[in-house]
């Protein structure tokens, strides 16, 4: 008497109630192809500070850890003597000049009197050369003076490149040289910060074929990359794919790739582990079935359980082909508007009458939720595995 009333109908004496299962209603949909693929954080500009000049540091006049810009005074070192050997330089420079008038003069005198027969041919060629001789000095001086300039202004170390200083190797009093194998301080540019990836070679044979195949859509050269970091956490920066090398690895048959992403708040530092989400395409036309929905037959082939349109159980092989979240893309065996049962499969079996209840599934959790409560679901909720609140407490799937 209590179920005929729940019912809202009269059943025969002896007959059951159908049982009601949780569908969801498939229909055709643009999908975003995307690979996750493990990286490391790599600093897009990286300058490691030497000395050009040997010397004594006289003074450190950064701040370790701190942002530096191009061109920033880093290091102090004694330029005592490379300012004497730019003054000497300087003067001989001068000297040379001082040299070149007089050369010049005799050279003008002899011309005119080698045509007197005044003075010898060997007379005019020798001032000629004189004169030739005194300019290359000058040429020679103001390399000279070029030179101990240059040695001078590299007693003061400066920044190559613009960004985050690391803490330096020495303290002033130190004895440094040029060259040197030892830097005495890095700098690396975080903002923007580069995402270095691996893929296989297969991976990229397979989503070449499915573009040329139409079945997915190349968005074009400006690829986005999502980033997901070390505590799961998603980065709230979108990156674009600025590099993919033209050869695979002949020992791991992968190829490299890089991202590269905005930091304006120093978020990432090189060398963390992320997970870079890259968009590959766009799958026009393409059904999303639950994860929840697919089993596998004894052949091992992917099978779901539909809700035909006589309420009848139907099973049907199905083509996936990848996952897409708690989603498998399906490429067969799915028309717009069949009935997939996501809640319940374990109460029924092929051929057999239900009833269908339209349920809704969380994308992130994969978490089955009604739409509206009822006597109905409520019979189905029990059924599915003891008394909850019907809208507090989702029903998490098998």
């Amino acid at each position: 008497m209590l179920l005929t009333a729940c019912e809202g109908q009269q059943r025969p004496p002896g007959a059951f109630p159908r049982p009601e299962v949780g569908v969801v209603a498939l229909h055709p949909r643009s999908v975003a192809i995307t690979t996750e693929l493990p990286g490391r954080t790599a600093a897009s500009l990286t300058a490691e500070v030497r000395p050009q000049v040997n010397g004594i540091v006289q003074a450190r006049v950064f701040e370790e850890g701190s942002e530096v810009k191009k061109g920033d005074p880093l290091y102090q070192i004694d330029l005592a003597s490379y300012r004497a050997s730019y003054d000497s330089a300087v003067a001989a420079h001068q000297k040379a000049e001082a040299a070149v008038p007089s050369a010049e003069a005799k050279v003008e005198r002899y011309q005119g009197l080698v045509k007197q027969n005044a003075v010898s041919k060997q007379d005019f060629d020798d001032a000629r050369a004189a004169l030739a001789q005194a300019k290359a000095d000058v040429a020679s001086a103001e390399a000279n003076v070029e030179t101990a300039r240059i040695n001078l202004a590299y007693t003061k170390i400066t920044a190559p490149i613009g960004g985050r200083i690391d803490k330096s190797s020495l303290t002033p009093g130190a004895l440094v040289t040029a060259s040197q194998t030892t830097a005495l301080a890095t700098i690396r540019t975080l903002d923007p910060i580069n995402v270095d990836v691996t893929e296989s070679s297969t991976n990229l044979l397979n989503w070449r074929q499915a573009v040329s195949e139409g079945r997915i859509k190349f968005s074009g050269p400006d690829v986005n990359v999502k980033l997901k970091l070390e505590n799961g956490a998603v980065y709230s920066h979108t990156g674009k794919l600025s590099v993919v090398e033209s050869y695979v690895s002949e020992t791991t048959g992968t190829f490299a790739l890089r991202a590269q992403f905005p930091n304006p708040d120093r978020l990432l530092l090189p060398g963390m582990y992320v997970r870079a989400v890259i968009e590959q395409g766009v799958a026009e036309s393409s059904f999303l079935v639950p994860q929840r929905a697919v089993t596998r037959n004894t052949k091992g082939e992917p099978t779901a359980m539909l809700v035909a349109p006589d309420g009848k159980v139907e099973l049907r092989v199905l083509s996936v082909g990848r996952s897409v979240g708690n989603n498998w893309l399906v490429d067969g065996g799915i028309r717009s508007g069949d009935r997939v049962i996501v809640q319940g499969m374990q109460l029924v079996r092929p051929g057999q009458e239900v009833g269908a209840v339209e349920v809704t599934i969380d994308e992130t959790t994969g978490e089955v939720r009604r739409r509206k409560q009822g006597p109905s679901q409520s019979r189905m909720q029990q059924s599915a595995g003891g008394d909850r609140e019907p809208d507090s407490n989702p029903v998490v799937g098998n």
